[in-house]
């Protein structure tokens, strides 16, 4: 009888300890190893310990599954010897199915940290004195690499807290490619409502150059009767190239180009960019799923989104390509000049 509440004491801290091995991770530093040793020749005490920390992480961790393996069998074996076969496996199974669980709860885990943090040192030490006795060990952990990012949110947040390191510009370029290949269209876009457009019929007089002028863009999406009825672009540097003589007789017809591309507001800003290196055009009309014009999306829109940074080119005033509200959508009529992109 007595054996039987030795083994069962054995038991239950048989599997204690399995939990606390599962919930322990060892701390490693943050800071890279040649940084730390720069710290640690300029004195740093604190650099010298991480770098014992890290030169034993790896025998730690080995140490740590062998262990774990051994208190598992451990746990089957007492398990049997209290409650016998049957009843023994049934236990030995709920225990290693419900060790790993239990140590990732953060109340236990916190206090596994709090336990391990007091004797780090003395473990450190420990296992540096006995490298040569546990180095067969090494192979049951994976050697850990000095920097490991597993996710895009953690390289955000590292280009983020970079501090002094990287200049504000370096991150907002580093951050935009980061996410850019995760952005859509209708992020960036102008929006339907912002599109100033100019009728294929308007002559180029002294107005419209004017309102062109004072517009501050460089380019004009140019519509047949509405915003849903784009025929053509017209840009500013080519309204410059008319003949003086024909300035005030020309209409936006002939001085436009007559490509139009259209792209999806669903798609991503790697094709967007893939889709403006193609074709050469510097503006696309943004469409819906009933081919609805929703926005227009320019290169600079797209660059800017890129680089982190505004760009304005020789004939822009402004930031973008944002002016005065448009009409309702309605249905759209291809040309031989449109295409999909």
């Amino acid at each position: 009888m007595h054996m039987l509440v030795i083994l069962f004491i054995l038991l239950l801290v048989s599997f204690v300890l399995l939990v606390a091995l599962s919930a322990l991770v060892p701390k490693t530093s943050n800071t890279t190893n040649f940084e730390l040793h720069r710290m640690a020749d300029a004195g740093s005490e604190a650099a010298k310990f991480d770098l014992k920390r890290d030169e034993s992480t790896q025998d730690i961790s080995s140490l740590m599954k062998v262990a774990a393996s051994v208190l598992l069998v451990l746990v089957v074996i007492l398990s049997i010897a209290v409650f016998g076969w049957f009843t023994g496996a049934i236990i030995a199974a709920i225990a290693g199915f419900s060790y790993a669980p239990l140590g990732r709860t953060p109340f236990i885990r916190r206090k596994v940290a709090d336990i391990y943090s007091h004797y780090e040192p003395q473990i450190i030490d420990f296992v540096l004195k006995h490298q040569k006795a546990i180095w067969w060990l090494r192979s049951v952990a994976p050697e850990i690499a000095d920097t490991q990012i597993h996710s895009k949110d953690e390289l955000e947040h590292l280009v983020q807290n970079a501090g002094n390191v990287l200049t504000d510009d370096q991150k907002k370029l580093l951050l935009g490619s980061i996410a850019f290949d995760t952005r859509l269209v209708r992020d960036i876009m102008t929006p339907r409502t912002m599109i100033e457009s100019i009728k294929k019929s308007e002559i180029l007089g002294p107005l419209i150059l004017d309102a062109l002028h004072k517009s501050g863009h460089s380019r004009f999406p140019v519509v047949a009767s509405d915003i849903d009825h784009i025929v053509g672009t017209l840009y500013l540097r080519d309204v410059l190239k008319i003949d003086t003589s024909r300035k005030h007789t020309a209409t936006v017809e002939t001085a436009m180009d007559k490509h139009v591309y259209y792209i999806h507001e669903d798609q991503t800003l790697v094709h967007a960019l893939n889709a403006f290196l193609k074709t050469h055009h510097h503006l696309f009309i943004v469409i819906n799923e009933f081919r609805e014009t929703v926005g227009i999306l320019s290169l600079e829109d797209t660059m800017e989104a890129l680089l982190g940074r505004k760009i304005v080119d020789e004939f822009d005033d402004h930031d973008d390509l944002r002016a005065v509200a448009a009409r309702k959508a309605k249905a759209h009529h291809s040309t031989a000049t449109e295409q999909d992109v």
